[in-house]
């Protein structure tokens, strides 16, 4: 069961992914990507157990990730 103790577990293994989609898609550094990451909306909700995204898989949240850098806006996927 995921809880916001062990949340940080299940980050290190999205966000590498998040990252290098970053890094290929902009054309930046590793350090430049996490940079963005980071300082960004998104992952501060991702930090947050109780919002879920977690559980999405990271080309979704790199998706969302670029739609808050490009617009300022997040658009959270309906739940299928």
């Amino acid at each position: 069961m995921v809880n916001q103790e062990n949340l940080s577990t299940i980050l290190a293994f999205i966000t590498p992914g998040i990252i290098q989609l970053l890094m290929k898609n902009r054309r930046i550094t590793a350090e430049a990507a996490s940079i963005l990451l980071y300082n960004s909306k998104i992952y501060k909700l991702l930090e947050e157990e109780k919002t879920k995204l977690w559980h999405l898989s990271y080309p979704i949240l790199y998706d969302m990730l670029e739609e808050e850098l490009t617009t300022g806006k997040i658009t959270f996927p309906e739940e299928q």
